[in-house]
């Protein structure tokens, strides 16, 4: 049973991943950037939800809620002063400017919060579901995470495909100028998909730091470099390799800690990507894309 319990843990994180990283290749495939800074908003949700629940004993519901709407806000704002003037601006360009973002945020953190170390208090009241005789523990933490993992792909599938915002996020990354001339909001379109992207990131910070419960200034960083390997894994701009890459990289990591060595664990995983994109550079589900001169 072992080998099954470190399946589904495998699973839960890559759902937290794949979440994550749903904000990376929707920005990407939409903008055609890259939002370094996607992480830190990770790690602003979860200290929202902290001082809501512990420090002023809101309800965990209306803090997650709170949180969503901040981050979502935070991310429409972060769009509108940093990365818009930067539209027409080489890649180079905007790659510093997200990096100068993200640490922008993590210093924020560091002043209002500090540097210790915060005990965070899970989220999740389902009780653990054991199976075969309890040898086999799935945690609610687990159940809640999977499943709203699911409900999230499924939804923004939905959207993307049945909406009229989402047809007009697919007009845009396919051709910003034609989708202007069709009279497509450009400008408002990006801005809904950084709102999106937020708000996901929101949910994803809640659930990690529910089943990983420690918050600092850095939580959100590693997960979100190991999000973007996993959008990149699956083939950035897919939403469903975004999935796909999340899950497998969580199965990849739980599984080197578990059978090869924890403190190898990150260099393996960056080293399975390494081998896919040698391989298959566009990932999984990625499409090669040919560029008019």
């Amino acid at each position: 049973m072992g080998f099954l319990n470190y399946l589904i843990n495998g699973v839960s994180l890559g759902s937290v991943y794949a979440i994550i990283a749903l904000g990376y290749t929707m920005v990407y495939g939409i903008a055609k950037m890259l939002n370094f800074a996607h992480g830190d908003v990770i790690m602003i949700g979860s200290y929202l939800v902290f001082v809501g629940v512990s420090t002023m004993g809101l309800p965990t519901i209306v803090s997650v809620l709170i949180s969503v709407l901040a981050c979502t806000l935070l991310g429409v704002t972060i769009e509108r002063i940093a990365y818009k003037p930067l539209r027409g601006a080489s890649p180079l360009a905007v790659l510093i400017t997200a990096i100068g973002v993200s640490y922008l945020l993590q210093n924020i953190a560091l002043l209002i919060f500090g540097a210790d170390t915060k005990s965070f208090t899970s989220v999740v009241t389902i009780p653990a579901v054991k199976l075969a005789g309890g040898e086999m523990i799935i945690t609610g933490e687990t159940i809640v995470t999977i499943l709203s993992c699911i409900i999230i792909m499924a939804g923004l599938t939905a959207f993307i495909n049945k909406s009229k915002a989402g047809q007009a996020m697919l007009a845009v990354s396919e051709d910003r100028g034609a989708a202007t001339l069709m009279g497509i909001n450009v400008n408002g379109t990006i801005a809904l998909t950084f709102a999106i992207g937020s708000a996901l990131a929101a949910v994803a910070g809640v659930l990690l730091c529910s089943a990983y419960p420690s918050l600092t200034p850095y939580t959100g960083s590693m997960p979100g470099i190991k999000a973007f390997v996993a959008a990149v894994f699956g083939g950035i701009g897919s939403i469903p390799g975004a999935f796909i890459g999340g899950i497998l990289l969580g199965i990849i990591e739980i599984l080197a800690k578990a059978y090869i060595s924890s403190q190898m664990s990150d260099a393996i995983v960056f080293s399975v990507l390494i081998i896919v994109l040698l391989v298959k550079p566009t990932g999984i589900l990625g499409k090669k894309l040919n560029e008019k001169v």
